[in-house]
C-alpha cells in the first residue's frame, strides 16, 4: 500500500498556493502508479476493465470514497474504462491532499 494511501484527505480551505516543481515532482513520484500530472494543474489516469459493469462498480467505489472524505473528481466512465481526474478546486490547482484520494483510488482497483 502506498503511504500516502494511509494519510487523510484534509479539505483545502484556500488561501494556499497549488504545488509547482519540485515539491510537485516529489509527491508525484511518491504516488506513481501511472497517475499524470497535467498542465502542472490536475492528475488524471485511467483504469481498465474487463467490461462496462466491472467499470461501473468501480465507479462507484470512487464515489463512495469521494463522498466519504469530502474530496470529489471528475469521472468519465465508458465500456470497459473510467478516467479518474482530481484536483482542488478551490485554488485551481494540486495539493496534497489529490495525491492522498488519488493512492487511496489506487487502492480500491487491488
Amino acid at each position: 500500500m502506498n503511504i500516502l494511501a494511509q494519510k487523510e484527505c484534509l479539505p483545502c480551505k484556500g488561501g494556499v498556493p497549488p504545488l509547482k516543481g519540485g515539491d510537485l515532482e516529489k509527491i508525484h513520484q511518491e504516488l506513481g502508479n501511472d497517475w499524470q500530472v497535467v498542465r502542472d494543474h490536475h492528475l488524471e489516469k485511467e483504469f481498465t476493465f474487463k467490461n462496462f459493469v466491472e467499470a461501473l462498480g468501480f465507479t462507484n467505489k470512487v464515489g463512495a470514497l469521494a463522498e466519504q472524505v469530502g474530496h470529489h473528481p471528475d469521472i468519465f466512465l465508458a465500456w470497459g474504462k473510467v478516467k479518474v481526474t482530481i484536483w482542488t478546486h478551490k485554488i485551481d490547482g494540486l495539493t496534497e491532499t489529490d495525491f492522498i484520494f488519488a493512492a487511496k483510488v489506487d487502492n480500491l482497483n487491488g
